[in-house]
């Protein structure tokens, strides 16, 4: 064996330590480091995801509250036709009840007017009607107002 062999071989030997302690003191310097950078993006990218969370609850509260706005909006302007409708039907019944009272009350003038000076027919239309009875009291007035009341009792 040559003895540059050696010296070579333990040269290269010793360069190969030498690089093992090297990478290693750095392992051990950057290790660290490397933890710390790490930790400080692991929080950054927890504070943007709480951010972002933030505000998805916040835009999720909104639209509760836009919503809810509008569905009283809604209720409201409902409330309200309901109210124009009631206000238009009764003002449509109060027209037919008055065009009823005055459909009655022509009804009324043209059979006055016709039993007027008609004092026969109505003594037909009272006899008629004292036939038909089913025994019922009749008080028929006198000149003083006062109704005859033991004539005409009715048989029981």
């Amino acid at each position: 064996m040559h003895p540059n062999r050696n010296a070579i071989a333990f040269g290269g030997l010793g360069f190969l330590v030498i690089l093992l302690v090297l990478v290693i003191v750095l392992a051990l310097w950057a290790w660290p480091k490397y933890k710390v950078y790490s930790m400080e993006m692991n929080g950054k990218a927890s504070l943007k995801e709480a951010e972002w969370s933030k505000q998805i609850l916040i835009e999720e509260a909104k639209a509760r509250e836009q919503a809810a706005l509008m569905q009283a909006k809604a209720r409201v302007t409902l409330a309200q036709a309901e109210g124009e409708a009631k206000l238009v039907r009764a003002k449509a019944e109060g027209k037919a009840d008055i065009e009823l009272a005055k459909a009655a009350a022509e009804a009324n003038r043209i059979i006055g007017e016709s039993l007027k000076d008609n004092e026969a027919y109505l003594r037909y239309i009272w006899i008629k009607g004292l036939q038909e009875g089913n025994g019922e009291r009749i008080y028929i007035p006198t000149e003083a107002g006062m109704p005859i009341l033991e004539a005409g009792k009715a048989k029981n």
